[in-house]
């Protein structure tokens, strides 16, 4: 049986508005930082055992019904040995 490491990675859909993503734009611009299209997410590192066909498809499922929310968000995650 195998670990793997899971690095799943949630955003906003591109047609969501993201108040905290203008909000970290302001706060660059403030700073002498100029920056456009900030958008903020979420990253989410777990590990699981198993065999590598098995944790894939558990990973989809936790990141596809768990942490995100398929109206809103878009997820997507990569699958490395630990």
């Amino acid at each position: 049986m195998s670990t793997f490491k899971a690095k799943i990675y949630v955003t906003l859909k591109p047609s969501i508005l993201d108040p905290q993503g203008r909000t970290v734009e302001r706060a660059l611009s403030h700073l002498g930082q100029q920056a456009s299209g900030v958008r903020v997410g979420k990253y989410i590192e777990l590990h699981m055992e198993g065999e590598r066909s098995d944790v894939e498809a558990r990973v989809q499922d936790v990141a596809t019904t768990v942490l995100s929310n398929p109206v809103m968000e878009d997820v997507r995650w990569e699958l490395e040995g630990a």
